[in-house]
């Protein structure tokens, strides 16, 4: 193999890897926070709030990046969020169309896409930086390890507060569930131990 097309191929594979697990938006920057405690309660809400932030994060950092060297410093950040808004928009206008019921579910928080920090910290960041692949790659990556992250929360939320799993009865009957799962409170509680859970991972190879 080529040196120049390993080290592209390095890169890429560096890029994608940080947002996922690295430099995860969630339990390393604390980033999205009002998303992961509002929309986890469910895996069915997570996985479509994932897959739109994963679409409006690429898509938005992919074409900040087309347009980094004509767009005018003074009105990067507008343009920027001119950007999202677009891409959100057309998320929130499919979910409106064909999953009605998710969407009067998710509420607000599809829209507040366009004002989530990571996907404007990696706009900023990133993409006005650095060419178009490795843009889509940064965003692509911070998104998935968002999603991750949140489902992995909803996982037991779910589970625990419903005693289902995508709306499917999975425990016995007579276990008795975990009202707290259902409520705020164990969103907070989740989120802590998923921080505490992940960081913990990650300090061997720190050391």
């Amino acid at each position: 193999m080529r040196p120049a097309l390993w080290l592209r191929r390095s890169r890429a594979v560096s890029t994608l890897r940080r947002g996922v697990w690295d430099d995860n938006p969630v339990y390393r920057q604390i980033l999205g926070i009002c998303s992961t405690l509002a929309v986890t309660n469910l895996l069915v809400n997570t996985v479509v709030m994932g897959l739109g932030l994963i679409f409006a994060t690429a898509m938005s950092c992919w074409t900040v990046s087309l347009l980094r060297n004509v767009t005018p410093k003074r009105v990067r950040m507008m343009a920027q969020v001119l950007i999202i808004a677009s891409y959100v928009i057309l998320v929130d206008l499919a979910l409106k169309a064909y999953l009605p019921e998710i969407s009067e579910a998710l509420g607000p928080y599809v829209g507040l896409i366009i004002t989530n920090c990571i996907i404007m910290g990696r706009c900023e960041a990133f993409a006005a930086k650095n060419p178009p692949g490795l843009a889509f790659l940064d965003g692509l990556g911070c998104a998935v390890g968002y999603t991750l992250v949140l489902l992995a929360i909803a996982f037991f939320r779910e589970l625990l507060g419903f005693g289902t799993l995508f709306g499917y009865p999975v425990l016995p009957e007579g276990v008795t569930l975990w009202t707290i799962m259902a409520m705020p409170p164990g969103a907070f509680f989740m989120l802590g131990l998923a921080i505490w859970f992940f960081r913990t991972i990650q300090k061997p190879r720190e050391a």
